[in-house]
């Protein structure tokens, strides 16, 4: 093999000889050391293609290059000689096509200092990026000490260590350029938070990141005649927006298909199955501008638990007293309501509403307020204007009512004011907000029915740290203010430090979503198979057994077997609500594509047949758990 390279190194430029030598020499080694590929015929012999559900194309593509290489100078550019090592390095590095023969062998071990990640923002002028550093520089101690403690306190599987981009697509190009104008003007600034507790998250876990919101962080060299125009990027993950997976799209060409198995979406709101696959979702009333990017469902992660046919990532709490620190008199609430609402706008209509709460309670306010302008708020209430991070945190530490106005819809600030100590008051929707009725849903990947401001408070949380209350009912409002007594701060486990970065490492460890194979976690042994009544999704079904629904376990229930008992007609199709029985006809219907196993799904003439499982014991996304 090495008499090969030696007299291909003539034909190829002098700084390239040394580089494809080392290259082939390291991707032997590796290729033995991680597939326990054994060359054929002794050292003489080629490299052997590797054998890797991550790359299925990989050694069609093999043979591909066999047969064109000397059609186009760009692949001796490259190194390519026409032997099987130097394809296979080629197609790991140029084209993205075979698994990587040199890089990173790595585990990853818990970091204890996030100061390279938040120095590393240090010189940026964006707003955007200021204010993600400040969060993570500020929580960086308590970070810190949280690994410290899950890594003396699990029994964590080893992972290799990632090297992983954090791209925000709404902070790119023209779309970027009007977040960034709004972020100091008060938001929408949730977004950031959890890009920042994504990035701490990940450092501490030990993964190398890398958070750029410049397009040119997405290309490098171009190569040249039928070679790819541009490499495909050199990241193990990417975690980006919707408004990011047009960016790859745009930046990575053929090589976006190949790659997206690699990609995670931030995604507030979630999106379901059936907005998800392309074809199905325009050809069944499901199309939305969100939608119809054909990935996993579990590759979209949100920001609460809405489905679980997405991944739950979450943020963290700023809580400002620790689990381990003894409470102090100084952290006794004053008689003050807060008023959850940045923009002068989302104050339209609620005047008795928040006229009756300051009867009972001094009210406040953080009201953007541009120069020269007088404020219409009610002369009740009295606004601080937008207040810092740090400034709006000491005020809810003194504060009693969190005060919901019914928008901004399902953000982190009720979380964490009830972190701090606060009670979070918040109007209910009668009838419940979704795409059918709110200009603000409509178009948004989700048929999900809001029932009030912040649905994950009202069903996860509840009394006595939340009310959700009729605002146009005086009444209502009073008995409620005057129910809530003193509490103790309370944190959701799964907004924790500690419960973030179990619930990723678990993600990082588990999901792979490259390989074709069935899913094999979460194990077989957990699931919990239930038959729901007519009309309800597979996420209400698991609910009511005090269960979630897991829709990696589905394809388990997706056989003759599952509905044996009902004597019916199968049929395979593709239908989001399948597997399921149709009473009317007796009709069995099994899922034909994977990729519409859907929990969130329902219908008034299907009986979903659910996947359910007890969730994780740190995770608590079920308050009857």
């Amino acid at each position: 093999h090495l008499e090969r390279m030696n007299k291909s190194e003539a034909q190829v430029q002098p700084e390239i000889k040394q580089s494809s030598q080392l290259v082939c020499e390291s991707a032997t080694v590796r290729l033995l050391m991680t597939h326990n590929v054994i060359p054929l015929n002794g050292p003489g012999e080629t490299c052997e293609v590797p054998k890797d559900p991550a790359y299925p194309v990989c050694a069609e593509k093999v043979q591909v290059r066999k047969q064109i290489h000397r059609s186009d100078p760009c692949y001796a550019f490259y190194g390519v000689d026409g032997s099987t090592c130097s394809i296979l390095t080629y197609l790991s590095q140029i084209e993205n096509f075979c698994p990587p023969h040199i890089g990173r062998n790595y585990s990853a071990d818990i970091r204890d200092t996030l100061r390279p990640l938040y120095e590393g923002m240090s010189n940026s002028s964006s707003p955007a990026i200021r204010f993600v550093r400040s969060r993570v520089e500020r929580m960086s101690e308590r970070w810190e000490q949280a690994g410290q403690r899950w890594k003396q306190g699990s029994n964590k599987t080893v992972s290799s260590q990632m090297k992983v981009l954090l791209f925000p697509g709404a902070l790119a190009g023209g779309v970027g350029q009007r977040f960034e104008a709004m972020v100091d003007r008060g938001g929408p600034l949730g977004e950031l938070v959890q890009w920042a507790d994504l990035g701490a998250c990940l450092t501490i876990l030990g993964h190398d990141v890398t958070i750029s919101t410049s397009q040119r962080q997405l290309r490098a060299a171009p190569g040249r005649g039928s070679c790819p125009i541009q490499r495909p990027l050199t990241f193990d993950l990417i975690y980006t927006d919707y408004h990011g997976l047009a960016h790859l799209q745009g930046a990575m060409g053929l090589s976006f298909q190949h790659y997206q198995c690699r990609f995670r979406i931030l995604d507030s709101f979630g999106t379901e199955p059936a907005f998800n696959l392309g074809t199905y979702a325009r050809s069944h009333g499901y199309k939305t501008q969100w939608g119809s990017w054909s990935l996993r469902s579990l590759q979209y992660m949100t920001m609460f638990p809405h489905t679980p046919d997405n991944s739950f990532l979450g943020f963290v709490s700023e809580e400002a007293v620790r689990d381990d620190e003894p409470k102090s008199e100084s952290y006794k609430k004053d008689k003050i309501a807060v008023v959850y609402g940045k923009q002068e706008y989302m104050w339209q209509g609620k005047s008795e509403y928040l006229e009756v709460i300051s009867e009972e309670l001094e009210t406040h306010a953080t009201v953007y307020r541009p120069p020269g302008h007088t404020s219409s708020l009610p002369s009740f209430i009295r606004n601080h204007g937008l207040l810092s991070q740090e400034d709006f945190l000491r005020l809810l530490h003194r504060t009693k009512v969190f005060v919901g106005l019914g928008f901004p819809y399902e953000g982190p600030a009720p979380i964490e004011a009830i972190a701090l100590g606060c009670v979070f008051l918040q109007p209910r929707f009668d009838p419940p907000h979704s795409s059918e009725n709110s200009d603000f849903y409509k178009g948004k990947p989700t048929t999900r029915q809001i029932t009030s401001q912040h649905p994950y408070a009202e069903q996860f949380i509840g009394k006595p740290y939340v009310w959700t209350v009729d605002v146009t009912n005086r009444t209502d409002v009073q008995l409620a203010l005057r129910s809530i007594l003193s509490t103790e701060p309370f944190t959701p486990q799964e907004f924790t430090c500690v419960g973030m970065l179990e619930r990723l490492h678990g993600y990082i460890t588990h999901q792979n979503f490259c390989s074709k194979s069935v899913p094999t976690w979460p194990p077989e042994r957990d699931l919990r198979g239930h038959l729901g009544p007519l009309g309800e999704s597979c996420v209400s079904v698991c609910q009511r057994s005090s269960l979630q629904c897991e829709p990696a376990l589905f394809h388990h229930l997706n056989t003759p077997k599952g509905l044996i008992d009902f004597k019916c007609m199968e049929k395979k199709e593709v239908n989001h609500l399948f597997p399921s029985y149709n009473p009317w006809g007796r009709h069995c219907g099994l899922q034909q594509e994977p990729l519409l196993f859907s929990c969130a799904g329902s219908d008034p003439s299907h009986r979903r047949l659910c996947p359910c499982r007890a969730p994780p014991s740190a995770q608590v996304v079920s308050k009857d758990c």
